[in-house]
C-alpha cells in the first residue's frame, strides 16, 4: 500500500467507498439539497424527503447535513430502519436518552413526546434522519406520523428528514400513505454528475488525498470515466480506484482510457457502451 501511493504521490487513498465528509465534492445536486434541508430545519417544517439512486451520495449528504447543523440542534440518526414500528420507535427513543420502562408503543410515544419537551425546554431542536428508508416496511413508515403529531402550539417538537433510493417515492405514493405523503413539505432528489462534474470530482479527491503533481487522468480518460459510470459518485469511484491500480500495475504516472476500460470491464454496473460513441 505504501509502495501502491508513493508511486502517484499520495499520502492516502482517493477514491474509497465509506463516505467522508472530508472529500465532499459540492456538486449542484448535494448543494441544492444540503441548501434546501437547512431551509426546511430553518422553517420548522416537519418532514423532508431526499431521493437518489444508488451511489448518488445520500449518505454522505446526510453526514454533511449533520456535520453543518447549529449548536442548538440535537440529531438523532438511524442508518438502518428495516424494523417493525415498535423496534422503530424503541431506537428512536433510545437515540433521544429515554426507552427505559417503555414497553409498548403508546408508551414510547409519550417518553419520546416527553423527551422532547425537555429539550425544547433547553432552548434545543431536534432532527431525526433516517437512512435507506426505503427499506422501512410499510408499516413502520406510516407510524412515523406519530411522531409527526409531536408539537408545541408554536412550533414541530421533532423534525425528520427521510433519505432513500426511488422505491421511497413508490412507498409514499400508496393510498395508505397519504397521510404521511402530505406532511412532506420539501423534497430533493440527487443527481448524477455531469462530465465537467466528473472531471472536477476526481481532481477534488485526488487534490484532498494529497495529489500535487499535473493531471494525473488524461482527458480522454476522464470522459471514459463518465460514460462508464454514467455521473454516479459510488461508481466513479470504483472505477477511478481500479483504473489506478491497473496503471500501477504497469508501472506508470498517467491514467488513459484503457485502465478506465479494464476497471469497467472488472465492476458490475459499469456501463458497456464505448465513451466514443457518445
Amino acid at each position: 500500500m505504501t509502495v501502491y501511493l508513493a508511486h502517484f504521490g499520495l499520502n492516502r487513498l482517493p477514491f474509497g467507498l465509506t463516505p467522508d465528509t472530508e472529500f465532499v465534492y459540492p456538486s449542484r445536486s448535494h448543494r441544492e439539497g444540503l441548501n434546501l434541508l437547512l431551509f426546511a430545519l430553518a422553517s420548522g417544517e416537519g418532514f423532508v424527503k431526499v431521493v437518489g439512486e444508488i451511489g448518488t451520495g445520500k449518505t454522505l449528504l446526510c453526514r454533511n447535513l449533520l456535520r453543518e447543523l447549529a449548536t442548538d440542534w440535537q440529531a438523532a440518526y438511524i442508518p438502518n430502519p428495516q424494523m417493525n414500528p415498535h423496534e422503530l420507535l424503541l431506537e428512536i427513543a433510545d437515540e433521544l436518552g429515554t426507552a427505559a420502562g417503555a414497553k409498548d408503543i403508546s408508551r414510547l410515544v409519550k417518553r419520546i413526546n416527553q423527551r422532547l419537551i425537555e429539550i425544547a425546554a433547553e432552548g434545543r431542536k431536534v432532527v431525526l434522519c433516517i437512512d435507506e428508508a426505503q427499506t422501512m416496511p410499510r408499516l413502520t413508515l406510516e407510524s412515523l406520523r406519530l411522531l409527526s403529531n409531536l408539537e408545541t402550539e408554536k412550533r414541530k417538537l421533532l423534525h425528520i428528514v427521510l433519505f432513500g433510493q426511488p422505491e421511497l417515492d413508490e412507498m409514499l405514493g400508496a393510498h395508505s400513505a397519504r397521510p404521511l405523503r402530505q406532511r412532506i413539505a420539501f423534497g430533493h432528489r440527487l443527481r448524477h454528475l455531469d462530465a465537467e462534474e466528473v472531471k472536477n470530482y476526481v481532481a477534488q479527491r485526488l487534490s484532498t488525498a494529497g495529489y500535487r503533481g499535473e493531471a494525473l487522468f488524461s482527458n480522454t480518460a476522464l470522459r471514459a470515466l463518465y460514460h462508464r459510470s454514467g455521473g454516479a459518485p459510488r461508481l466513479i469511484n470504483i472505477l477511478a480506484n481500479k483504473a489506478l491500480l491497473a496503471a500501477f500495475g504497469e508501472g506508470r504516472l498517467r491514467i488513459e482510457p484503457a485502465h478506465v476500460k479494464a476497471a469497467a470491464r472488472d465492476t458490475a454496473g459499469a456501463l458497456a457502451r464505448s465513451w466514443w460513441l457518445w
